[in-house]
């Protein structure tokens, strides 16, 4: 009877210590989780209202970096908690981990071939973060290798296996990092509204930059736009020349990702002024929004 209540007295003694060693495990894991989310939270609110404090309009660069080592680091950090966890509980449950390299080694061979992307992936995110190519709320274009047109967004999460972007049109791209070939940041330090205004040829060049200069000046003396703008726009001049009509170029200078909104209020001052002097403009004005940094 003694040797029959053997097994189960073996088994009542393993549920005790290495299974509700292991149990516990697994729960301060997921506690660990619990508190690196928190951890991050708190973290980005502050980062959050320490740039509204400094600017309501646009977070500072060094903002949207913290942004991405938060989440970097977060992500890091509970890869690292789940993988340790995993090698706690398969020892506490008595599983030999010397036993396991063999087949370990054979396994990582056989799987690096199928995670020679995942691996790319994770090293172009480590060169993202550290080269600070962009941050979180910034307005970014990403050529993406197979895909013929660029996908154009806000950044809304950065790990070091991918990006998460958020279009004008509301989706969700979701881009792995190792995939990226070129990225253009069309927020960074500052913006610029390039707007091509084609006008007829019988209107004077003069007159036609005084109705720009004019359209500028009040968009720039709009409280609202102001604060969206870093200084007055500019009138270039005549940028090309054509049979029945030339165009003349304005720019200005915007606080990063304000040169969409920038534009179009400028658009609309322009129509408003040359149709106020009698002259029809193009059904088009030609625009181009770009970022550039500060030389």
């Amino acid at each position: 009877m003694a040797i029959a209540n053997a097994p189960m007295a073996g088994l009542a003694f393993w549920a005790r210590n290495n299974l509700l060693e292991s149990i516990l495990l697994v729960l301060g894991a997921l506690l660990l989780t619990r508190l690196a989310d928190w951890i991050r939270g708190v973290w980005v609110a502050r980062i959050d209202a320490q740039a509204a404090g400094a600017d309501g309009l646009v977070a500072s660069e060094a903002a949207k970096h913290r942004h991405v080592m938060a989440q970097v680091i977060t992500w890091t950090t509970l890869a690292i908690i789940y993988v340790v966890t995993a090698v706690l509980v398969i020892t506490t449950l008595g599983v030999p981990v010397a036993g396991l390299v063999a087949p370990a080694a054979l396994l990582s061979a056989a799987l690096g071939f199928g995670l020679q992307r995942f691996v790319q992936d994770i090293g172009a995110g480590l060169f993202l973060t550290g080269e600070k190519q962009y941050g979180y709320g910034d307005l970014v274009k990403m050529d993406v290798n197979g895909v013929s047109d660029p996908s154009t967004g806000t950044v809304e999460e950065v790990t070091l296996r991918v990006t998460r972007l958020r279009s004008d049109s509301g989706e969700v791209i979701i881009i792995p990092n190792g995939q990226i070939t070129q990225v253009t940041n069309l927020s960074r330090n500052w913006s610029r509204a390039v707007i091509d205004v084609p006008v007829p040829n019988r209107v004077d060049v003069g007159h036609a930059s005084e109705v720009l200069q004019k359209a500028g000046e009040d968009v720039y003396n709009d409280e609202r736009m102001r604060r969206m703008m870093l200084d007055a726009p500019a009138v270039i001049g005549v940028e090309r020349m054509e049979v029945h009509q030339f165009s003349m170029r304005m720019v200005a200078r915007t606080l990063p990702g304000m040169q969409f909104l920038v534009g179009r209020e400028l658009r609309a001052r322009i129509a408003q002024g040359f149709w106020a002097e009698g002259v029809i403009v193009s059904a088009e004005i030609d625009t181009d929004e770009s970022s550039e940094a500060p030389s």
